[in-house]
């Protein structure tokens, strides 16, 4: 049981966000400062131990940002999870490969770009200087960061050092490497060599435009009920679409699913409940989002605009409802831990309404006609 301040505590506006420019070691390397790092679930992959984090509670994937300047850079660096770019403000170009050129493709605002493992990546704002995106990385645990030899030579030019065990030191600061301090050693050329390298058009197909998205009004079980009007697109892995014939453009495992919903003026999300916790970024409009399990309905209303996205840490196994409470259409990424296809539970009231409309959810968790779904359960 959640009370109201503990509910209130999760939800994250977007103007309350604070960071850190001094998260990893390429802060003072020319061209690639200043750079605002966010954590909102998590302290992400962040080499600063006073990096400000919204919400440290663990999610099975974790939530950042990152907004720099038009023209900065953010070199070549190697990740053991899944990284998710979802762009939310200008354009970026995104690069990745060292082997043996570095290869690009450019994203705009609503586009949602997710990189491979084990291949190097980096990304370079095209503008404006508040240009930002937010950031999802796989599980808790995401092993770390592992920077490109170019990297960590031009930072040592600049004085500042890392350690194999995850240090920054940085000499004008005044620290000092000891002689028991191991700087850490990056990938020899040969094993960079290695690693498996990546098309543009095979990238392409990891670049999911907001222009390009599926749209479904069919996706949940109460989308064609009266004041209701929901609509979904999936981005990446099994969400909680329960269109049977709804498919992700990305579907290779990251840890966490990725979907875009969308509500019409006045239209909702009926009540229902999910084993998963859930984070919601509103991009478009106003939406308030109930949730049982405080004295009463704690009401959260999240707004989406060019200045910022706000955010919400839904809990797992809760009951809730959202409704686009603004002027014009409502939209939010949803973001849900785990490979697994999510189950929601709808309020028995629910479950009636659609029965009338000749809608229930089959044996395998879709939405389907009433009078099949009856006559198969006899």
């Amino acid at each position: 049981m959640f009370t109201k301040e503990q509910l209130q505590q999760r939800f994250i506006p977007f103007e309350g966000l604070r960071y850190s420019t001094d998260a990893f070691i390429d802060y003072r390397i020319p061209g690639c400062g200043p750079k605002k790092n966010y954590a909102l679930i998590g302290p992400g992959v962040s080499q600063n131990p006073n990096q400000p984090v919204s919400l440290r509670e663990k999610h099975g994937f974790q939530v950042g940002g990152v907004s720099m300047p038009a023209g900065t850079t953010n070199p070549p660096h190697m990740h053991f999870t899944a990284e998710v770019f979802i762009c939310t403000k200008g354009r970026w170009q995104m690069h990745w490969g060292f082997n043996p050129d570095t290869l690009k493709a450019e994203i705009g605002e609503g586009d949602i770009f997710t990189v491979p493992t084990w291949i190097y990546r980096g990304f370079q704002s095209l503008g404006p200087d508040d240009a930002f995106m937010f950031t999802a990385l796989g599980r808790d645990d995401t092993g770390g960061i592992l920077w490109g030899p170019w990297t960590l030579d031009a930072a040592r030019a600049q004085g500042v050092h890392l350690t194999d065990d995850y240090r920054i030191i940085d000499e004008q600061l005044g620290q000092k490497l000891t002689d028991t301090d191991k700087r850490l050693q990056p990938m020899t050329p040969e094993e960079i060599a290695a690693l498996r390298s990546w098309t543009p058009e095979q990238m392409s197909r990891r670049c999911v435009r907001y222009a390009d998205l599926d749209w479904s009004n069919d996706a949940l079980l109460d989308s064609t009920l009266a004041g209701c009007g929901s609509a979904m697109a999936p981005v990446i892995g099994l969400g909680m679409s329960q269109e049977r014939n709804h498919l992700a453009p990305v579907q290779n495992a990251h840890g966490l699913s990725i979907e875009w919903l969308r509500l019409p003026v006045g239209g909702s999300v009926s009540r229902h409940s999910l084993a998963d916790k859930q984070v919601l970024v509103v991009y478009r409009g106003e939406v308030t989002i109930t949730i049982d399990g405080a004295d009463d309905a704690v009401p959260i209303a999240a707004k989406g605009s060019a200045q910022g996205w706000d955010s919400y840490a839904m809990p797992a196994n809760t009951w809730r409802s959202y409704r686009n409470t603004g002027a014009s259409e409502a939209v939010v990424l949803v973001m849900t831990p785990g490979d697994h296809r999510k189950n929601l539970v709808w309020d028995p009231s629910v479950v009636l309404a659609a029965g009338a409309a000749n809608r229930a959810i089959d044996a395998n968790g879709y939405v389907a006609a009433k009078n099949f779904v009856d006559r198969s359960q006899r």
